[in-house]
């Protein structure tokens, strides 16, 4: 179970939950995985359980590299933006649209 190798868009935190919540799709079916994973008693010697188990395991690993870094990249683009918005707010005081966009860029974070 592959997770999607899309670039992850930030600008839309709802978009942005679902696609995390889809990369999840492996945890949260992580009984089932190891249930189809491990052969039962009349597969033994059908199937090489190590083998498949390492598969998984590397499926499971690539699942959380690829949700790490989109977490990441995600978290430097919005602080980058919320360090821009900051200077901003610095030279206009007075605007509450930047301010209230400040506060948006701050709680995705």
């Amino acid at each position: 179970m592959a997770a999607p190798s899309g670039a992850a868009s930030c600008e839309d935190f709802a978009e942005f939950q679902e696609l995390l919540r889809v990369m999840r799709t492996i945890d949260d079916r992580i009984v089932h995985e190891l249930n189809t994973t491990i052969p039962t008693a009349s597969f033994v010697g059908k199937i090489d359980a190590g083998q498949t188990c390492k598969e998984l395991y590397q499926s499971l690993m690539d699942a959380h590299t690829s949700r790490e870094r989109i977490i990441k990249n995600c978290i430097a683009q919005t602080s980058s933006v919320v360090k821009t918005l900051r200077e901003e707010r610095e030279k206009a005081q007075d605007d509450l649209a930047l301010l209230k966009e400040l506060r948006k860029e701050q709680t995705k974070v």
